[in-house]
């Protein structure tokens, strides 16, 4: 079996790979004889201040580099991806997986479905346990990789294996306990789904979770996203605010066990059950520090409080622009956070009379209109429903509406197509509260 190497893409200036003459085009063989898997490896071998780097270069050549260096320091070298590997692909058929809701015509990248643990580290993804090996999980413990993000959906095992239609998935969950006892923090997610985890199952995996406290540091519990495009696909159905209310309900009962018990709330709705029962979201305090905020747990009270606070500090400060400067500007946003997103321009306008925001929900014809989030709309989607709008002198749009690093929507429609076809100027405002201000103030 050939040796497995890692091809170096970029070495940076002034770094210890310049010094010794390491090249963009080299391959790292090994370090201190150990052959490197992955970006776990390269990092774990590196820490000693003194190590032999295995080097191939360019024309074939081997190197056995020596290098005394600083604890932890980098050789300074970049690789062809950052995990050094190839991504995992799921081994799962989950009946609520967005990607099989996906329509037809769309990039390829947008259909691969992930499952790799090493992704939970290094972006936050969650991962089902399904696609790791014991290997990897003993890795993971010596390596002390914290924390880990675990898509549990339901600790009943039975039900996980239909769930995920998958028959090793119940069994997965056994790797939890290996994980609880090496003391590896973890998060976790539920994706509800109408008539299979919720009602009693939720109740049933809320219970047995409370039991990884607290190596297990917050769960949170979303709704399933449904697209138009579940033909041929598990029968699943929208909760209502009627359901929505129980979802609550259930979970902040146990938000009060667990306070009084551990004195952390532990798990979480999603923003979006309390804009479905028509509920103010929680007050800061009941989010435990936004554990969960890239799973849409907490975002809207942060933006919120993060919007009052740079309110009162430009009020006080005397920066408030003056009556007479007058400007006329536009705001677009999905239909979860429209509410509030109108609610913070209203008081906005309120202290600064002469500027006026004129604030736009769109709906998500492109997937369905069950998609509430803003990072799902599209360039079309936009195009159709501001055309002919008042949109002042400039649109702000949020930065999640556009791939990451690039001024593309999900439909491919670049930021320069859609802002050519409004005729309008558009900014991207990263998701603050702050930003919001400055954005509509501070130019």
């Amino acid at each position: 079996m050939a040796q497995k190497s890692h091809q170096i893409t970029e070495v940076l200036p002034g770094s210890i790979a310049e010094e010794l003459n390491i090249e963009a085009g080299d391959r790292i063989l090994s370090i201190d004889g150990t052959e490197i898997e992955d970006i776990f490896d390269y990092q774990f071998l590196i820490q000693d201040t003194y190590i032999e780097v295995l080097l191939e270069k360019k024309n074939g050549e081997q190197w056995l580099l020596e290098v005394d260096k600083e604890a932890d320091e980098d050789l300074g070298v970049r690789f062809e991806n950052g995990l050094m590997d190839e991504y995992r692909h799921c081994r799962n058929n989950c009946v609520f997986c967005f990607i099989d809701q996906m329509p037809p015509g769309m990039r390829e990248t947008l259909y691969f479905k992930d499952d790799d643990s090493r992704l939970s580290f290094l972006q936050g993804n969650y991962v089902t346990l399904t696609n790791m090996s014991d290997h990897d999980i003993d890795r993971i413990c010596r390596y002390r990789l914290s924390p880990i993000n675990i898509s549990f959906q339901t600790m009943n095992p039975q039900l996980r294996c239909r769930m995920l239609n998958n028959r090793f998935a119940g069994e997965a969950l056994k790797k939890v306990d290996t994980l609880n006892r090496a003391g590896i923090r973890m998060n976790g997610q539920i994706v509800l789904c109408k008539g299979l985890n919720d009602g009693e199952e939720l109740e049933y995996s809320i219970r047995e979770l409370m039991k990884y406290i607290p190596n297990l540091e917050s769960v949170s519990v979303v709704p399933v996203g449904l697209t138009k495009y579940r033909e041929g696909l598990y029968p699943l159905e929208p909760f209502n605010g009627e359901e929505a209310g129980r979802v609550i309900d259930l979970i902040e009962g146990f938000q009060k066990q667990c306070m009084e018990k551990y004195g952390m709330h532990f798990v979480h709705a999603s923003d979006e059950w309390y804009i479905m029962a028509g509920r103010e979201v929680p007050e800061a305090e009941r989010y435990d520090g936004y554990l969960q905020l890239e799973n849409g747990v907490g975002m809207l009270r942060l933006l919120t409080d993060e919007f009052r606070e740079a309110m009162e500090e430009k009020r006080g400060r005397g920066e408030l622009p003056d009556a007479g400067i007058k400007e006329e500007l536009s705001m677009a946003t999905g239909l979860l956070a429209y509410p509030y997103i109108r609610r913070m321009a209203e008081e906005l306008t309120e202290q600064c009379p002469d500027v006026r925001v004129h604030v736009y929900p769109i709906k998500n014809r492109f997937f369905g209109e069950n998609i509430t989030v803003s990072g799902l709309l599209t360039g079309q989607d936009l195009n159709d429903q501001l055309k002919g709008k008042q949109l002042g002198e400039r649109l702000l749009l949020p930065e999640n509406i556009l791939r990451s690093g690039e001024d593309v929507f999900l439909d491919d429609m670049t930021l320069g197509e859609l802002e050519k076809s409004l005729q309008v100027p558009i900014y991207i405002v990263k998701s603050s509260g702050r930003e919001f201000v400055q954005s509509i103030l501070g130019r």
